[in-house]
């Protein structure tokens, strides 16, 4: 992963943007009428539909490697997670865009930490 400012930042504004994104079209299209199952794997089917157009565009910009990976994890856990609140009582864009935007800075956050565990424990095998 990039530990530039630039890409830092833009990884992280990716994530948060697309997990609003996910969030809050999952608000609107799901309601206590779903069951809650259905409506997990029905959101996250769309949720990372809809991270993959905007996963192209910004790669251009901060890295593929460095977005890709994050941003289709937000968009499968926010594409879950808000549906499935969702199905419990109805929601506005609002409610889902805001937790959609937690699920977003939560991947970006793992995404880190596991690169850099992953990277510490990298050098002591192949040394």
């Amino acid at each position: 992963m990039e530990t530039r400012a630039y890409f830092v930042i833009g990884d992280l504004a990716v994530n948060i943007l697309v997990g609003a994104l996910v969030g809050g079209l999952m608000a609107l299209m799901f309601g206590p009428a779903w069951n809650m199952f259905a409506a997990m794997i029905v959101g996250m089917a769309l949720g990372m539909l809809v991270s993959v157009p905007l996963a192209f565009v910004a790669s251009g910009l901060f890295g593929a490697m460095e977005v890709m990976l994050p941003v289709m994890t937000t968009g499968m856990l926010a594409g879950m997670a808000v549906p499935m609140v969702a199905s419990m009582a109805a929601h506005t864009f609002g409610d889902g865009a805001l937790m959609g935007g937690v699920c977003g800075l939560a991947v970006f956050v793992a995404t880190y930490v596991a690169n850099a565990f992953i990277k510490r424990k990298a050098s002591e095998w192949t040394s």
